[in-house]
Order: C-alpha cells, then structure tokens, then sequence
C-alpha cells in the first residue's frame, strides 16, 4: 500500500492510498463514507479482498474528513476530489480499466460528478450501500440523477439497509435498464453487518461482496476490451 498525495483543481490537497496487486485487472476508485474516512475497518477490509483478486484500489479522502470535520462537503467540492481521484488512477496505472464509486455518501458523491460530466475514462460504477434515502424517511428523489448515468452500475445492497429500503431500491435499479446490476447479502445492513441468526458473519459477507465485485468489473473490463 501507497500512500498519495491527491490535488483538487482549487490547490486543496487530499490524501489517499493506493493498493495494487502484482497483476492488476483494474483500479476501484473508492470513496468513504459520511461519517468515516478512507482508513475505516470496512474499506480497509474490502480493498484488501480485492486486492487479492487483483482488483486495485484507490481510496482517498473527502477534504472535509482531511480536516478532520464531521460536516460533509457541498457537491461541488465532493465532486472535485472524485474527479481529483480518478486522474490520479489513470496517472497511476495507466493501461488498467477504471470504476469508480464508494459507500454510502462517497457513491453518491461519484454518481452525481458523473451525471453532471462524465468521469474520463471510467467503465462502471460501483455503489456499496447507495443511501436512497435517509433513515426513516422513505423517498427515491436521491436516485433522480441516475437516470443520466450511462456507464454500468453495481449496487451492493443489504436487505435489512435502513437507508435503501428494499421495495424502494429494487424498482429505481429495474427503471435503469440493463446498465444496472443488484447485488443483495440477506440480512445485511448499512454497515453491511449481518445478526448470527443469519448463519454467516461479516467477514463472509465482504468477502462474497468482493467476489461480486471482481466478477462484475472483469465481465465490463471484457465487453470493453472485446
């Protein structure tokens, strides 16, 4: 692992870190979450599981977490430092195919700065854990941009997601089309944190969204390349 030093378009730096494997199929730009940084548990844990199924990774942070506040940015900063993170991909690994996205907030961050202008170079997007909505209140409006997303998309989604209501999710990813993919994990919320009743644990349940992952990124990678 690397660690970057990402520059937005104002002179605001960032940093990041980047891990490649030794043969790498792609890069996966990955952006946090609101409330956590680059460095969490989680997106440590799943840029380690793709990195063994040699998917790169890139997560960096948002300028507000750099601070260290707890407010995120406006758009149009979060847009910045996606469009920042992407560049960065393509200088560091020039020749590999590039997504983008991240949890919660961070993909929404990514799918908005790509409806507005499209990322250069990136293939698909990734959302793991796309807030639809807030807790406790059920609406689709955050999904409205989508619509002029025109890349792929992989939605990871938990089925108990309080902020991606199951019966609200599955006919926003239907109305897209073909470009959209629903990946769900029973039982799994936001956190992607499943009970013991369900009969698997969490490392089981980012290990299976990793693989889903790398699955969904090589089929694009090879509808491209072909």
């Amino acid at each position: 692992m690397t660690k970057v030093t990402l520059s937005l378009d104002d002179g605001t730096t960032v940093s990041g870190l980047l891990d490649v494997p030794a043969a790498p199929r792609a890069i996966f730009v990955f952006a946090h979450g609101a409330g956590a940084g680059m460095a969490h548990p989680f997106m440590t844990a799943f840029a380690s599981k793709l990195a063994v199924l040699d998917i790169a990774t890139l997560r960096y942070q948002f300028p507000y977490m750099e601070r260290g506040s707890k407010r995120p940015d406006t758009p149009k900063v979060a847009h910045a430092a996606v469009r920042a993170a992407v560049a960065r991909a393509q200088v560091e690994l020039p020749d590999a195919p590039i997504f983008a996205g991240g949890k919660s907030f961070g993909g929404r961050m990514t799918s908005q700065a790509q409806a507005d202008a499209a990322l250069p170079g990136v293939s698909g997007l990734v959302f793991v854990g796309f807030p639809l909505h807030r807790a406790g209140k059920p609406a689709t409006d955050r999904a409205d941009h989508l619509a002029r997303v025109h890349v792929p998309m992989l939605f990871l989604s938990g089925t108990r997601d309080e902020l991606a209501q199951l019966h609200l999710l599955e006919p926003v990813v239907r109305s897209l089309g073909a470009r959209a993919t629903l990946s769900l994990y029973d039982e799994a919320d936001h956190s992607f944190h499943v009970p013991a009743k369900s009969g698997r644990n969490d490392a089981q349940v980012r290990q299976q969204m990793a693989d889903d992952t790398a699955n969904w990124i090589a089929g694009i990678a090879e509808r491209k390349a072909s």
